[in-house]
C-alpha cells in the first residue's frame, strides 16, 4: 500500500449510515489497516484506534515484548481485552492486529457489537510480506515476531483468510490501490448503504 495521496475527494461524514457507531479493519499484517484506517477516520471526522497500540499502552509494552515475555496465547488474552475496551467507543475506526480475528472470544465480541461494519483488507501474501519487510528495515519499531519463519507465516495467511472473509461484511483487494484509492472505494460503499 503506497502512502502516497492523490488529491482529496470530496466526502460528506453525513453520508454513512447514521446509525454506524465504528468501522473494523482486518486482515494480514502489512494489508494497510492503520494507514487506510487512519485516513478514513480523517475524512469521516472520526477517532481512529489501532488495536496492537491500545493494547501496547494498557500493558505497558511493546507486542515483541509480551510474546517474548508471556508467549503467544497469554498476548491473545491481552489482546481480547483490548479489544473489548476499543469496541466501548463510538464513531472510531479500529484497527485490529492481524491475528484478533483467529480468537472465538473475539469473534464473538466483534459480530455481538451492534452498529459495527467490518471490513476486511485483502492481499497476496507476498505483497503483505514485502510490505512488513519493508516496514521493519524503515523502522526498528515495526519488527513483526510472527514474521521470523516466512513459511510458517504463509501457514498463518492461509489460516487466517477465511476467517477474515466470513467476519466482514466487505472485502477490499489494497494490493493495487494507494491508501487513499482504498479509502475512496471504502467510502463509497459506506455511503451506499444509507
Amino acid at each position: 500500500m503506497t502512502a502516497t495521496k492523490p488529491a482529496q475527494t470530496t466526502f460528506t461524514p453525513a453520508a454513512v449510515p447514521a446509525t454506524l457507531q465504528r468501522i473494523i479493519l482486518t486482515g494480514f499484517m502489512g494489508a494497510g489497516k492503520t494507514s487506510v484506517g487512519r485516513l478514513l477516520a480523517e475524512q469521516l471526522g472520526w477517532a481512529f484506534l489501532d488495536l496492537d497500540e491500545h493494547l501496547e499502552t494498557r500493558a505497558n509494552a511493546t507486542i515483541p515484548e509480551l510474546f517474548a515475555r508471556d508467549g503467544e496465547a497469554r498476548f491473545r488474552r491481552i489482546e481480547s481485552s483490548a479489544l473489548a475496551n476499543a469496541l466501548s467507543h463510538t464513531h472510531t475506526v479500529i484497527a485490529l492486529g492481524g491475528g484478533a480475528p483467529e480468537q472465538l472470544t473475539n469473534r464473538l465480541l466483534l459480530e455481538q457489537t451492534p452498529n459495527t461494519h467490518i471490513i476486511f483488507l485483502d492481499a497476496p501474501f507476498p505483497v503483505l510480506f514485502d510490505r512488513c519487510m519493508l516496514q521493519s528495515f524503515a523502522s526498528p519499531d515495526h519488527i513483526r515476531p510472527l514474521l521470523a519463519s516466512p513459511e510458517q507465516a504463509e501457514a498463518r495467511f492461509l489460516t487466517r483468510q477465511p476467517i477474515y472473509r466470513r467476519l466482514a461484511r466487505l472485502t477490499l483487494s489494497t494490493a493495487d490501490l494507494t491508501t487513499q484509492q482504498a479509502v475512496d472505494q471504502l467510502l463509497s460503499s459506506l455511503t451506499t448503504e444509507n
